[in-house]
């Protein structure tokens, strides 16, 4: 009974705007953009290998069964499952911020929400996420990534930087 009340106080018309409907439409945007990219990637490297941009950047895939950037990576057992269900639940909890959020920071909410979902959906798929994006500088290299990765960073930064000049706004 309660989770319908709490699905009916989320869906009310004042919480459900043409902002939610294009958030909702920014996440399938965001889905899919990462899947095919993804999709690319796995195929490519069945065939051919790792791919050569410039000194800076290359395309080698490498399957990450942690969290972000390869944090507690772990086979899929006991504890693999329960961080896929808490992130499971941290997905839910911003889905419920986006709903609630109004004009621009649904949208950022949004970002994250695609490229969470990109990385979840390849967690319950092929219990491991593919990452290939290799920036680096001679043997130093960052942490490789994805796309959906680029779309979740991208949605952090603006709602710090949201809340930032809104925290300046107020002083």
């Amino acid at each position: 009974m309660k989770l319908k009340f709490l699905f009916y106080r989320l869906f009310q018309k004042k919480n459900f705007s043409k902002i939610n409907i294009f958030s909702f439409f920014s996440i399938i945007f965001v889905f899919t953009i990462d899947r095919l990219t993804k999709y690319k990637i796995i195929e490519n490297q069945l065939n051919n290998g790792s791919i050569f941009i410039n000194d800076y950047l290359n395309f080698e895939l490498i399957w990450n069964s942690g969290i972000g950037f390869g944090l507690l990576n772990l086979e899929a057992n006991l504890a693999y499952h329960l961080i896929s269900l808490l992130i499971f639940a941290v997905i839910m909890i911003i889905f419920v911020f986006m709903i609630k959020s109004e004009k621009y920071e649904s949208f950022y909410f949004s970002l994250i929400l695609g490229g969470a979902s990109g990385n979840f959906y390849d967690r319950i798929t092929y219990f491991s996420v593919p990452d290939f994006i290799d920036f680096h500088i001679n043997n130093y290299h960052w942490f490789t990534f994805n796309v959906a990765d680029i779309f979740i960073s991208v949605g952090i930064i603006l709602i710090i930087i949201k809340e930032i000049v809104l925290k300046n706004e107020k002083n």
